[in-house]
């Protein structure tokens, strides 16, 4: 299927002009800056926080790009993954007229930036085993609908959706497919980004909230054609990304070569974490994972939120989501992190303090 993006867009964004920033007019480093209304002198801390950070976040692309495989033209940087959900639905989608589709269970703040949209929401539920259903997702679609949003691995079931369903929508979709990978450093899934050329219709957001740990910078990463990026820099505010967060992201950066330990750490706390809850009389079901997190089928889940809860152990109770009936989701911690859960847990079913009905 063609995709034409300027008959996606809503139709006034391509004649928007841009606000110009100072930093948009003149990007040099050097020189005595009196264009940007700043002060001249320190911030009341002591530290150079009185002038304005770039606006692009150059620096971090031109670093990102060989990391990812991709050009520095092909990525934006936003307010979180957060920032890029809502840009596209402002670019893409016509208030009161155009929906988007989502696959619950998922992420849910595609279904909460729709709403502030005012976007409305075609839902296609996935398969007991947390996979899709491409055709029915294509037969619900329709003149209207702007975008997909696929979450691989899934939040909150952790598995990976399969490659050949997303290349099937990829394909066959009439709108934009956004392909939310904030948990794919976990995987042994290869990312999306590697067929962003093949794709005009696709768009992939990763994160540096999760592997790379800086969930308190808030900054998420969307890879694209250059041309869906241009959209997305034109209609962004100016000064999206602090220049403190963008310093912290080039420091960790350039300790990209240490990530696969720290991933990995995680990973052989998630295959213990996993087999130690297995051990648990009250656990029904561990669902295979991809993530960081674990989706446990337990036995009268609320009392187990509620009482690891008093213990100062905080779960996610998902038990209210769709598919997700007695569910808990559990990150996965440090080692003495899971342990202690652990503890707790076993002290718990052993004392029986709720009613497990074993």
């Amino acid at each position: 299927m063609s995709f034409d993006l300027q008959k996606l867009l809503r139709p006034h964004i391509l004649g928007i002009k841009p606000y110009s920033s100072a930093r948009d007019e003149y990007s040099g480093k050097d020189g005595i800056f009196l264009d940007a209304n700043e002060n001249p002198y320190s911030a009341l801390t002591g530290e150079a926080f009185n002038r304005y950070p770039d606006p692009y976040q150059q620096d971090i692309k031109a670093t990102l790009a060989p990391i990812k495989g991709v050009r520095p033209g092909q990525i934006f940087l936003g307010n979180g993954s957060d920032e890029a959900i809502d840009l596209l639905m402002r670019a893409f989608c016509r208030p009161g007229i155009d929906n988007i589709l989502i696959l619950p269970p998922t992420y849910g703040m595609y279904e909460v930036s729709a709403a502030v949209n005012d976007i409305a929401i075609i839902r296609v539920p996935l398969l007991a085993d947390f996979q899709l259903q491409p055709e029915k997702i294509l037969a619900a679609a329709d003149a209207n609908s702007k975008i997909l949003f696929i979450c691989s691995p899934n939040n909150p079931s952790g598995n990976k959706v399969n490659r050949s369903d997303i290349e099937f929508l990829l394909k066959n979709f009439p709108g934009l497919v956004v392909v939310d990978e904030a948990y794919i450093d976990f995987s042994d899934e290869p990312s999306f980004t590697t067929d962003l050329d093949s794709y005009p219709n696709l768009l992939v957001m990763q994160t540096f909230s999760k592997a790379w740990g800086l969930a308190n910078l808030r900054i998420g990463m969307a890879f694209a054609s250059e041309d869906i990026i241009r959209i997305l820099n034109l209609i962004k505010p100016p000064y999206n990304i602090s220049g403190l967060t963008q310093q912290k992201v080039l420091d960790s950066l350039a300790k990209a070569d240490e990530l696969p330990r720290l991933i990995q750490m995680i990973l052989e706390n998630r295959a213990l974490l996993v087999q130690e809850l297995n051990q648990l009389d009250s656990v029904q079901h561990i669902y295979p994972s991809h993530a960081n997190f674990v989706l446990v089928k337990i036995k009268e889940a609320k009392a187990w939120y509620e009482a690891l809860i008093q213990q100062q152990i905080i779960v996610r109770d998902r038990s209210k989501v769709l598919l997700c009936d007695d569910c808990l989701r559990i990150t996965v911690g440090t080692a003495e992190e899971n342990q202690a859960l652990l503890d707790c847990m076993k002290t718990i079913e052993q004392s029986q303090k709720i009613s497990l009905n074993l």
